[in-house]
This record gives structure tokens, sequence and C-alpha cells, in this order.
């Protein structure tokens, strides 16, 4: 959830360096437990067909952390190449400035046996879609940057999903004069846009307005595009289309959803805060703004979806603790529920 410019948590700048899966001040509370140390890790994608996870690190000179879903291992990874691919990404000035560089929505898509393309919302450096070539032929998985789409002066990315073809689409959660005191008002205050290789810019994508324009997935077969309101607290189908069609939507569903993926079995995972908590002055509403939203500790849930039908059904539910709150999204791994956090010092998970 990308915050508005006065309601920005400063990130946690830590040291970072190598970790393992048992670590101080890291024990398990119930049945969640952690791993300790990436800082905001707002979105997790799982690289396919590897035992690995690259999380987004919302705070300055990370870029990514790689954490080892089997041993818990993780690191923020310093020998990225650069390698610009002009011929798609031709209007990219240059390479980032991984120093000023923070990370928010990712996607990722297998393009072959070891290889897949991970996009990533940055911000900080520049406001801009990034573009990196994964690897996992040596085991981990080794970056390659190749490019990037920068976003139309004056927003910011939330979240991306891409297509086949190299097709990305990107939320815009708050448009120019827009707030959160819109979006909890249920007022439209963002937008979905589009860019596909050729193109010059990102063009918006009209229809697509909603209070909270946030996490955004596309169907397998490419013809829809799933949209979270995290104002409405539901997720929306759109037709593939410009302007697009609302197909469909869930019902409201008990969290503030934020990111939303396709899981393992073409079900859409979703996860976020839970709205009834009097101890936090309720579901989210006028009486709160972004920081005390986000101070007040609220249980995770994580939901899936059936893209057809849009029933949704609760997956696994955490109570509320200070040690791990503000959720963002979910990601199955065959084994355990992972949840990441837009303001945090730890990922959560929970065994299957």
């Amino acid at each position: 959830m990308r915050k508005p410019e006065n309601l920005i948590f400063m990130g946690l700048l830590l040291l970072l360096s190598s970790s393992v899966w048992s670590q101080k001040d890291c024990g398990a509370v119930g049945d969640v437990e952690f791993i300790c140390g990436p800082a905001n890790a707002e979105d997790l994608v799982q690289v396919p067909d590897s035992d690995w996870i690259i999380s987004s690190a919302m705070t300055a000179n990370t870029g990514v952390y790689l954490i080892n879903a089997n041993t818990g291992a993780w690191h923020a990874p310093a020998d990225f190449a650069f390698v610009h691919d002009r011929a798609r990404y031709p209007l990219c000035p240059s390479s980032p400035d991984m120093s000023r560089q923070e990370t928010h929505g990712l996607n990722i898509r297998s393009t072959g046996p070891d290889q897949a393309t991970l996009y990533a919302v940055a911000h900080g450096a520049r406001e801009s879609i990034e573009v990196y070539d994964v690897n996992t032929a040596s085991g981990t998985p080794q970056l390659t940057w190749k490019g990037c789409v920068l976003m139309p002066d004056g927003l910011a990315a939330n979240s991306v999903a891409s297509f086949a073809d190299g097709t990305l689409v990107a939320t815009v959660l708050f448009m120019p004069g827009k707030s959160f005191a819109d979006s909890v008002a249920m007022r439209p205050t963002g937008a979905v846009f589009k860019w596909s290789p050729g193109e010059r810019d990102f063009i918006q994508i009209e229809n697509t307005e909603l209070p909270g324009n946030n996490g955004i997935e596309v169907s397998a077969d490419g013809s829809e595009i799933f949209v979270v309101s995290s104002g409405f607290q539901t997720i929306v189908a759109f037709s593939n289309s410009n302007p697009a069609r609302q197909l469909r939507s869930t019902e409201q569903l008990p969290i503030t959803p934020d990111n939303v993926h396709l899981g393992p079995n073409g079900i859409l995972l979703t996860g976020g805060m839970k709205n009834d908590v009097p101890a936090c002055g309720g579901a989210p509403g006028p009486q709160h703004d972004l920081a005390a939203l986000g101070s007040c500790p609220r249980g995770s849930i994580a939901i899936a979806i059936d893209p057809v039908s849009m029933a949704n059904r609760v997956l696994v539910e955490t109570p509320a603790m200070p040690e791990f709150s503000n959720a963002t999204m979910v990601l199955d791994t065959g084994n355990r529920y992972w949840f990441g956090t837009f303001n945090g010092d730890r990922i959560a998970y929970v065994a299957k």
C-alpha cells in the first residue's frame, strides 16, 4: 500500500546481511513464525520451479530480498548485473540508482527452464517499473537488470502484472488531488494504466477508477484483469480492453485487501489487515489516517478467491500481535503461507 507523501512511514534502514531461519528476538508467536531482518517486505513472489522467494523492499539501498523458502536463509543481493535491452526498453534512460531505489509491488513470469522475468514497481530513484531477468541455473537466483518503463509524470505505481507478450498493467493508488481519506470514504482515487512493447507511455484504461486501486493480476488466458479496491474492500474483474468493462466483483472482504496474485492452482490469493478490530477503532474509515491505521496491531488474514465465481474463503487467520502487523499479501509455497508487510522488520509464515 503506497502512502501519500505526507503519511509515508520512514522505512527502517537496516544493515542487511545474510540471515538464517532461527534468530534472536525472532521467536514464534503461537503458530506464526518469522524471518527477521527484511524491512518493509511489501510483496513476495516465488521464482518458478525453485525454492526461492523474491521480496520487495520499501526501503532505500536494498532493491529486493532473496529468501530460501526451505532453509530461511536470506540476503539482499549486491551483485546485480546491468544489461540494458534497448530494443525493448528504448526510452528507459539508464540503470536505476540502487542506493535510492525502493521496490513495491512485484510480478514474475516464467520465460523458460531456469529463466523468468521479474517486474518491480520502483520508487525513490524514479517512479517506474523496473525489469529483471532471473536465472536459477546455478541454484541461487541471479538477477540482471534489463530496462524500465517510466510512469507518467506525477504518478506513482502501486502494483504491476504482466501478459505473455510483455504488456504491463499497473495500478495508481492515488491520482493527483486524491487521498487516503477519499479511499476510506469509498470515493474513486486511482486507476489502471497499460503499456505494451513498442509503445511510448503507459495509457490510462478508462472505467477502471476505484477507491484505492491497489493490487493487480491478470487471468491465465489474458482476457481479464483483477484489481483490488482497498476502499471497497473487494477485488473487481475487468475485461482486458480500453475502455474496460467491469465484469464481476467479490463481496466485501473481512480485510483491507492489498496485493493479489494467482496461486499455484489458478486461484486468486490476497491478504491484508483484519478490518473488525475494536481496539484499533474498528474498520478503516474517516476516523483513521494511514499512520494511525498502521500503528495499531491488526491480525492478518489470507483469502482464496475463485476467479470465475469470485467466491472467497479464508485460508488462515493470525491474531493481532505487536511483532507483525500491516499485512499486504499472502504467498502459498505449498507447505506454508507467507505474509508481507508495508511497515515491519520481518516476514511472517504459517505452516499449512
